[in-house]
């Protein structure tokens, strides 16, 4: 087995054992002793690959995003983008639960802004080119950021349950408003945020 194969499969069974570990208690009373001894590894195995567990989640988190990234389809529409999201954040709630609460929120902002900010930028290309427009990457950019960012938030406030509509209706509402805030967005951009073909 290839070095890189063999690393790839070690990071793999701690990512396992620390997914274990999490389903069962938070990530702050979670140990590196755990983790190994559970996958039969040794400690200088665990910090050949991650620095600590932190390093280990954010890995997890990555690979995750990488794996939900393969699945989403740019010319999904945007109710079925969000559904995708939601199952996302249904799939991994013991483990973006864990983060949370170890984290905070400003944390989990930012892992999740990671997974959602493709989507974001993919729907705003295919608006562009619905409508015959195209934006400066500047504009773009904000753009992008201001929608990840209200995502994320709706996200977050729902898988903790603080979002007091269910699945169905968060979904609708949120294709709504992005459907429509991102045509608006693009049609009234300013004349300089234009660029002409």
């Amino acid at each position: 087995m290839k070095h890189a194969e063999s690393s790839i499969k070690t990071k793999k069974a701690l990512a396992s054992s620390l997914k274990k570990a999490m389903a069962k208690k938070p990530l702050r009373k979670i140990t590196v002793t755990e983790i190994v001894n559970d996958c039969n590894v040794n400690r200088k195995t665990f910090y050949y690959h991650f620095e600590d567990i932190f390093a280990l989640l954010k890995w997890i988190l990555e690979q995750d995003a990488i794996e939900f990234i393969k699945q989403y389809d740019m010319h999904l529409g945007y109710r079925d983008a969000i559904a995708l999201a939601m199952d996302y954040v249904e799939n991994n709630s013991y483990i973006i639960n864990c983060v949370y609460d170890a984290l905070g929120r400003d944390e989990m902002k930012r892992f999740l802004r990671a997974d959602f900010i493709n989507i974001a930028n993919n729907a705003i290309e295919s608006t562009e080119a619905e409508l015959g427009i195209r934006v400066g990457d500047d504009y773009k950019l904000f753009l992008c950021s201001m929608l990840t960012e209200a995502i994320v938030g709706v996200l977050i406030e729902w898988f903790r349950g603080q979002n007091r509509h269910s699945r169905e209706t968060t979904i609708e509402y949120l294709s709504t408003i992005l459907s429509s805030s991102i045509t608006a967005a693009l049609k009234n951009a300013p004349p300089e945020a234009l660029v002409t073909r």
